[in-house]
């Protein structure tokens, strides 16, 4: 399989600072021995609760975060071992869509000038004309009306204001796009218009996508393969199809317990998690999921599981699969 991406043992610590020294007194351990593939011209989907470390994964990707230790191999370039000259080069294959799609937008700027700040930081234009025809297509491509170039970021709605956000992560005409959480600030109805959009560009573009989120229903409809992360490590990888025909970890078996059946004769069993995510601070020794595991064994206390490959490309990190 042709992999754009391949992420190896990744690890994201931050570290805390206390007294007067401001001496490292410990670390949060956001991301904390990650690796998957992302495939050109698929999505993957990072799904889990708040804390786990998804959004920490997909901006240690871009760079905005230096990775503590491990890989991040783009189209064949180690983004870890790159200088910061050599990685704004490249920056331009790689863009990122925020979450909130009210506070990623500068509000003292025209929306042109926001879709415009890669062309202008890389200089892909020779005239202001050159300039302003590439952001009315992008808006154009984008469902926005062109007419709006020179109005500004609180005129638009919040589905609209995240189109300017995905116009203007395009504008450097990108390989891959980290997507986070895109679509968890707006109406169903808007979402749904999101990721239509988000699919035809994938298709007309020969997009890659990182897609960060935490709704399941949403995940299943938008990924080909789907990634679930808790407390930093990815515990579950597989296709989509396989992962929502046969879920081995308990953690997932949860997840996608929680998730609305349109068909009210259908019944599920939910799994109901006791607890939050422990703190990154101080990860539980063994499996980070065994306080909150209805499964847990006395194994799951005291050793970090294996990752085990269950079938062809599902692969799962648990004692009971070991």
């Amino acid at each position: 399989m042709d992999n754009l991406v391949s992420i190896r043992d990744l690890k994201m610590h931050f570290p805390i600072r206390s007294g007067l020294l401001r001496r490292v007194v410990g670390h949060v351990k956001a991301v904390d021995g990650v690796s998957f593939d992302i495939p050109r011209g698929k999505t993957v989907g990072l799904v889990g609760e708040s804390g786990c470390g998804k959004t920490t994964t997909g901006r240690t990707l871009v760079g905005l975060y230096k990775a503590t230790s491990g890989t991040v191999d783009f189209d064949g370039q180690n983004l870890t071992e790159l200088k910061n000259r050599d990685i704004i080069k490249l920056r331009r294959r790689f863009q990122m869509v925020f979450q909130d799609p009210y506070g990623s937008l500068n509000p003292r700027i025209p929306v042109g000038d926001i879709i415009a700040e890669g062309l202008d930081i890389h200089k892909l234009y020779e005239t202001r004309e050159e300039r302003r025809d590439i952001v009315e297509s992008l808006m154009d491509k984008t469902g926005l009306d062109p007419a709006y170039i020179n109005r500004y970021s609180h005129e638009f709605s919040g589905g609209q204001r995240q189109r300017i956000g995905i116009a203007r992560a395009l504008a450097l005409n990108p390989d891959l796009l980290v997507l986070d959480e895109p679509v968890s600030a707006l109406d169903v109805s808007i979402q749904v218009q999101i990721l239509e959009l988000l699919n035809n560009l994938k298709k007309d573009m020969g997009l890659t996508y990182l897609f960060i989120a935490h709704d399941l229903s949403v995940v299943e409809y938008f990924s080909d393969y789907v990634a679930v992360m808790y407390l930093g490590k990815i515990v579950e990888l597989a296709d989509r199809a396989s992962l929502y025909a046969e879920k081995y970890h308990p953690y997932t078996q949860a997840l996608i317990s929680a998730v609305p059946v349109p068909d009210p004769e259908t019944k599920r069993k939910r799994i109901i998690l006791e607890g939050d995510v422990p703190s990154p601070i101080s990860p539980p020794s063994g499996c980070p999921f065994h306080p909150r595991c209805p499964q847990v064994m006395d194994k799951c206390r005291k050793e970090i599981p294996p990752v085990v490959e269950k079938k062809p490309g599902h692969r799962v990190s648990c004692w009971l699969h070991a």
